[in-house]
């Protein structure tokens, strides 16, 4: 394990609110509820411990685990023209045992 994730980072609250995009309704999401578990689509220069703490800022819950996952924008054609899709990353927060997030509530 890496030396970042001893180290405590504390991001203010409008980082925090830059940092969650929004949060991701899927069916794989909702399998990831049934193990505590709430997706979210953040920033691409969003580092793990930052999410760690904006979500236990935000939402005022025990983030047990942080695990990350960097989609490529495909290229992709447009009619005559090249284009290519938007980049983007997905944090799965695991929740501490008896905590939880609403997310119909979530005001991110």
């Amino acid at each position: 394990m890496s030396w970042k994730f001893f180290k405590k980072t504390d991001v203010s609250m409008s980082r925090a609110l830059a940092l969650l995009r929004r949060p991701v309704i899927s069916e794989k999401a909702t399998f990831g509820a049934e193990r505590n578990e709430v997706t979210f689509r953040v920033s691409l220069d969003a580092t793990k411990p930052e999410i760690r703490s904006a979500i236990e800022k935000i939402f005022k819950v025990k983030v047990h685990s942080v695990t990350t996952s960097r989609q490529q924008g495909k290229r992709k054609r447009f009619r005559a023209k090249l284009g290519r899709r938007v980049e983007t990353k997905k944090a799965f927060v695991r929740l501490a045992k008896g905590e939880s997030i609403d997310i119909g509530s979530a005001t991110t």
